[in-house]
């Protein structure tokens, strides 16, 4: 699967929206209309955002169509503008006009500068236009409909409506009456352009990333549109529109990934509530959902925002009266979000915002009733991991001195405290260690701890890292220190990879853990030492922004940015994009991709789509920075793989790069030492360039026959490992190389055995009972035992002639139905305890040498266990 696939978690697309300036407020409106790019458009006064810089968008979401083809459009904000300055190969519509219209007939990197009064001159921006014939993009609308009521199977009709040029796709950006014809217009073209390309040979069908499963379109269109019914699930949500390679006027369509999911609510506005806030003149507070990206809570100064869309729409939080006092409403410090509802730290109590209440925890709940100093939780998305004992959390809790691990339902347990920590560590009771920070890592059972360390604590501190894992309850403590003064604050957030890699930062630096801490340092900048403050006029840094392609942008209180990559040492500054006096957040879009969030003093919320890729590479153009490589390629279509007794995994990867730079494919893994691999690399030179590929198998070779205890074996044998394929060396303008997954080594509990020939549909269900005759039963009870026969469990009766010899088929199933016959040997027995049953053949007849176990001598030697447990693997 792509890195963008493995981004593109969970999340709920709806319609197009607008809003409308009425009586000095934002009032939102929403349009029901499906559009391709679905998001909330306000129209801002400028005197309220007045940003004096360069900016540029494109009519496709996200920035998706951005090459010759496309239309871009050129915004200068302020007073001093004159006039546009661009190649001969590219051409503004308006060349005075500070909004216009820019085309490029060439591809490559196109400088584009604003012309303004006055002394220096504004940033230019380096665009990079590419060449491409992807210039349509699909339409889709999903509706929930409910089919069979004896099943309550849930199935989704996604219509796709057709395709359209990216040239009129922002139609949300005009008034509200154009806004309706424009989409009237648009959707006719729309379903001709559909009919036209379905007489071509078009035929859009989805694709399963996790799964891999494919669903097909009715045979006929309706109206223009294609219809699929797509059942909704928990763990296959992601989906990929793809078409057939079919072109009209030399243009394709481009394949969508998208997320379908069971319908997301936000809370209700509830009249007379009250603002729940952070503490006057503080930055954005921000939490989204670990699996649903486009779920996001934004506590600002003056109010709570939640959204289900990445803010296409949202609503307000608010708190019911007489349950907070005023301040205590105005100063949240953190919040976050999970199924269970939105949580808030207030003064160091936790507190809970239902559809139906606001509640605060405690001891209750388990936790502490004051004292408490931050709430966090996963921040990278597995869908899918193996467990081998008891359930994972999904949310941290932490004092100064204890820590708390919450799971579903609001169940909380006390797991550490910092008294045991010290015993763990070796460190001096007299000696102070508390609580510094909590993190999730990369690895889907661990949590980590940032320990504060001090003796006499005046000066200086040092934090240390503690990893916990939830499967093995064992705390791991890293090769790591970081010497800080005794006044600051350090943050911490892992990196989407296998091996622990972080980064920390305080107000103004940086700090770097790579590889499982075996390289340590500051990110640096071209002048200052790293000290970013000096480099964004005395600002700190207020977020870190990490996505799952391994970039980073770190975010200045003045909406000032740096960029940087997994594994880079040094940062970039970035263009200026916002207003220095705009309350600003960053966050990550249900594709995955970076967006802006502005607050503004009036209480609304506003999304915003900022290029990442572009602009880095256009700060990076002029350092002349290469990518070391060329391409680098895998079969990896899936993050996560199961792999059981007698099977193995096989991956392919290849690194294409210039001739006498000397890469290699490094192979990262983390977890239990469980596997074995071998490796075949296979090498050659042309035309100047280097390919290199390897073919990576990993399996296991435990010997199960004739032990001692075969549980254990299995269990010592049994766990999760996560693994990482990249090159060996890398830099800003390469292409995305993150390729993280897990090989969960141990049985699929989604595996499932049954018996051939029963079915659970074939017949009516109904009251069933049987009688045994008492004096067929084992042990000769009084009257005849009387039996329900359990259709759920077993399906419907097998119909045999009487004369027939049975011999029972056991055959496998998984998730996506039958896998194989089962050819080893197993066992057979009566439930109810009857014993009038015969057999086929003796020992003797099937080639035993010596009499082998049976019934009566395990009964007898196991007197004291039931009867489904005296004959099993433990004793075979």
């Amino acid at each position: 699967m792509s890195a963008q696939g493995v981004a593109v978690l969970l999340s709920w697309l709806s319609c197009c929206g607008s809003a409308l300036w009425r009586s000095n407020r934002y009032v939102p409106t929403f349009s029901t209309k499906s559009v391709n790019i679905l998001f909330l458009t306000f129209r801002i006064p400028t005197e309220l955002v007045s940003f004096n810089d360069l900016r540029y968008s494109s009519n496709s979401p996200s920035y998706h169509i951005f090459s010759t083809r496309s239309t871009i459009t050129l915004e200068y904000e302020g007073t001093s503008f004159l006039e546009w300055s661009v190649p001969g190969t590219c051409s503004v519509k308006n060349k005075s006009s500070p909004r216009t219209e820019l085309r490029c007939s060439s591809p490559g990197v196109h400088t584009i500068r604003p012309v303004v009064v006055g002394p220096g001159s504004e940033e230019e921006r380096n665009l990079s236009v590419p060449s491409s014939h992807i210039c349509f993009l699909w339409y889709y609308r999903a509706m929930l409909s409910l089919y069979g009521y004896m099943t309550q199977k849930m199935q989704i009709p996604v219509r796709f409506y057709g395709m359209q040029m990216n040239l009129h796709y922002c139609l949300c950006l005009w008034s509200h009456t154009q806004e309706i014809n424009a989409k009237s217009n648009v959707m006719k073209n729309s379903i001709i352009l559909s009919k036209q390309l379905a007489t071509l040979g078009q035929k859009p069908t989805i694709f399963t990333s996790l799964q891999r499963k494919v669903y097909f379109p009715d045979s006929k269109m309706k109206n223009g549109t294609w219809h699929i019914s797509v059942p909704m699930t928990t763990d296959d949500v992601l989906k990929e529109i793809k078409g057939n390679q079919v072109a009209f006027q030399d243009c394709f369509i481009a394949d969508v990934l998208f997320l379908l999911t069971f319908p997301l609510l936000t809370m209700p506005e509830i009249p007379d509530s009250l603002p729940i806030t952070s503490p006057q003149g503080s930055q954005l507070i921000l939490a989204w959902a670990t699996c649903v990206l486009s779920s996001v809570v934004v506590v600002a100064d003056m109010e709570t925002f939640q959204t289900n869309d990445s803010f296409r729409t949202w609503t307000r939080i608010r708190v019911p009266p007489n349950i907070l006092t005023d301040d205590e409403r105005h100063n949240v410090s953190d919040v976050n979000i999970s199924w269970d509802g939105i949580f808030f730290l207030i003064n160091g109590i936790l507190y809970i915002k239902t559809f139906t209440a606001f509640k605060r925890l405690g001891r209750n709940e388990n936790l502490p009733d004051g004292g408490i100093i931050g709430i966090t939780s996963r921040k990278w998305c597995w869908a899918r991991h193996l467990l081998k004992s008891k359930i994972r959390s999904i949310f941290a809790v932490w004092t100064k001195s204890e820590l708390y691990l919450g799971y579903p339902l609001l169940k909380f347990m006390k797991i550490m405290t910092t008294e045991k920590l010290k015993s763990l560590l070796n460190i001096s009771p007299t000696d102070t260690l508390t609580i510094h920070n909590v993190e999730y890592p990369g690895h889907p059972l661990e949590i980590a701890l940032l320990l504060s360390y001090c003796s006499a604590c005046t000066v200086n501190k040092k934090i240390y890292v503690v990893i916990y894992n939830e499967d093995t309850e064992q705390w791991m403590n890293q090769d790591f220190a970081l010497d800080v003064p005794s006044d600051t604050f350090v943050n911490a957030h892992f990196l989407y990879s296998a091996l622990p890699e972080l980064v920390l930062w305080d107000k103004h630096r940086v700090y770097y853990c790579y590889h499982n801490f075996t390289e340590t340092g500051v990110i640096q900048t071209p002048t200052e030492f790293g000290n970013l403050s000096r480099l964004s006029q005395n600002s700190t840094i207020h977020i870190i922004f990490i996505d799952y392609y391994g970039n980073v942008v770190v975010k200045m209180e003045n909406n000032i940015m740096f960029y940087f990559k997994a594994n880079i040492k040094d940062a970039v500054k970035l263009h200026a994009w916002t207003n220095s006096t705009l309350k600003s957040a960053v966050s990550m879009s249900s594709s995955g991709l970076m967006y802006l969030i502005h607050v503004f003093e009036n209480g609304t919320i506003r999304p915003q789509e900022y290029p990442l890729r572009l602009e880095a590479k256009s700060v990076t153009f002029n350092s002349k920075e290469k990518c070391p490589y060329v391409a680098f390629l895998n079969n990896i279509f899936s993050v996560f793989f199961f792999l059981d007794k007698g099977q193995n995994v096989s991956i392919w990867t290849q690194i294409v790069y210039p001739e006498n730079v000397g890469l290699y494919i490094v192979v990262e893994s983390y977890g239990p030492n469980i596997l074995q691999e071998t490796y075949q690399v296979h090498y050659e030179v042309a035309l100047g360039y280097c390919t290199k590929t390897m073919t990576v198998t990993f399996f296991q070779n435990v010997n199960y026959e004739a032990v001692d205890d075969y549980f254990k074996l299995q269990h010592q044998n049994t766990g999760l490992l996560l693994l990482h394929m990249r090159p060996s060396d890398s830099a800003r303008p390469c292409p995305i190389s993150q390729k993280v997954f897990q090989i969960a080594v141990g049985c699929n509990p989604r595996k499932y055995i049954a018996v051939k020939g029963f079915n659970k549909k074939e017949c009516l269900q109904h009251d069933f009972f049987y009688h045994i005759e008492k004096s067929y039963l084992r042990n000769k009870p009084s009257k005849n035992l009387r039996v329900k026969y359990n259709w759920k469990e077993y399906g419907c009766p097998l119909r045999l002639d009487f004369r027939e010899k049975f011999h029972p088929l056991v055959q496998l199933y998984n998730e996506n139905g039958y896998v194989e016959d089962v050819e080893v040997n197993f066992i057979v027995w009566e439930i109810h305890g009857r014993n009038d049953y015969s057999f086929n053949n003796t020992m003797k007849k099937s080639g035993c040498l010596n009499e082998a176990q049976t019934w009566k001598s395990m009964i007898e030697l196991n007197k004291h266990l039931p009867l489904e447990e005296v004959w099993g693997p433990e004793i075979y």
